[in-house]
């Protein structure tokens, strides 16, 4: 089979950078709707690498049919063997496209929870325990997301997945180490005045090695020491529903306060258990490809001079211990064509309309990032 020239980069990134096989290591291959020349890619830069690649195939309408009637006795035992499987990978490379992002609107809300409680062990191993990558795959459904053509978008997708994200090291280093040091964070814009701690939670950088597009470091406020309001600017479509205008509130760290375009709908969501009305991630976006929302967060989450501020499940690293079957990634952009907005550590102003000020963050800028 002849492959794309793109293809074969894309997949040594992955293979690469990305998750780093190494010979004798198993990769798990998840493709969801996605062409097979990018699949045989994969495998054939993952055995040029000395690794052994496994594959699983998806198609979006068949995993509506089985979710729209599921049962606990039906995905307790695909959840055991899937985890027993997990535990055999090193690594886990997942590849997602479909031409309708809304394939799974029409499932009833508690069958996603059902599934998502019993699947959620397979991923906390995959997150916790492997190397892993996940992005999506250009359609032309993601181009109409962006207002683009499909012939723009799939060179735009293919410019963002393909950036030499190395360059992002030096300014990511820095953030970390000052997110590191932090006591007291306030972030303020239109609608927005968040007050909280990340004292001894640490911060992660995200550079390319577990999402693609990538390009930001989180860490994760003290749980109950959230207070305040969040205005959210980017839409969000989450279990197969869209949302706009989310504006949460919060007292002791939880969410006191919810309401969107479909209200009831977002409330239903964050009911889904204790854990879903506290904050399990705070992270700063940074990618400067990637400008406005499209409706797909592995996008969205990394838009140049956003934040996003997760109700849900934290990760082990750099959590703060809460515990939820829900992790969605809400996202607020705070450059001037989007309201503006500041974030302060400790009473200093780390970010103004954003853009980086310290002298140690500003790699973390468009001009540097983008250049020559």
């Amino acid at each position: 089979m002849i492959i794309d020239p793109r293809f074969t980069q894309l997949a040594d990134g992955l293979t690469g950078f990305s998750t780093a096989l190494k010979k004798g290591e198993r990769v798990l291959i998840d493709a969801f709707d996605v062409p097979d020349a990018m699949v045989i890619a994969l495998v054939r830069s993952a055995r040029r690498r000395g690794a052994h690649p496994y594959v699983q195939i998806h198609r979006a309408r068949v995993t509506r049919e089985l979710t729209l009637q599921a049962e606990e006795g039906q995905f307790v035992p695909q959840s055991e063997i899937e985890l027993a499987r997990m535990k055999q990978m090193n690594a886990y490379i997942a590849l997602r496209g479909s031409d309708n992002i809304f394939e799974a609107a029409d499932v009833p809300s508690s069958r996603v929870q059902l599934v998502s409680r019993v699947m959620k062990p397979v991923i906390d191993r995959r997150v916790n325990s492997t190397k892993w990558v996940v992005l999506r795959w250009p359609t032309s459904a993601m181009a109409q997301q962006a207002f683009m053509s499909t012939e723009a978008f799939e060179d735009f997708y293919f410019k963002v997945c393909t950036l030499d994200y190395s360059r992002m090291k030096p300014g990511m280093a820095a953030l970390a180490e000052l997110m590191r040091r932090t006591d007291k964070v306030q972030v303020t814009g239109p609608g927005t005045d968040l007050r909280f701690s990340i004292k001894g939670i640490g911060a992660k950088e995200c550079g390319g090695q577990f999402n693609i597009p990538d390009g930001e470091v989180f860490s994760c406020p003290v749980r109950d020491s959230v207070e305040g309001v969040v205005q959210y600017n980017a839409p969000s479509v989450y279990l197969g529903t869209s949302f706009d205008s989310i504006r949460l509130v919060f007292r002791k760290g939880k969410v006191v306060e919810a309401t969107s375009n479909n209200t009831k709908r977002l409330n239903e969501i964050l009911d889904s258990d204790a854990g879903a009305r506290y904050v399990g991630e705070f992270a700063i976006g940074f990618n400067p490809h990637i400008l406005e929302p499209m409706r797909d967060i592995l996008f969205d989450e990394k838009i140049a001079g956003s934040f996003h501020f997760t109700p849900g499940q934290a990760y082990e690293d750099c959590g703060n211990g809460n515990k939820s079957q829900v992790h969605w990634d809400m996202v607020c952009i705070q450059r001037p064509d989007h309201g503006g907005g500041e974030i302060r550590f400790d009473g200093k102003v780390i970010r103004r309309d954003g853009v980086f000020l310290p002298a140690a963050l500003r790699k973390l800028n468009p001009e540097y990032l983008l250049a020559n």
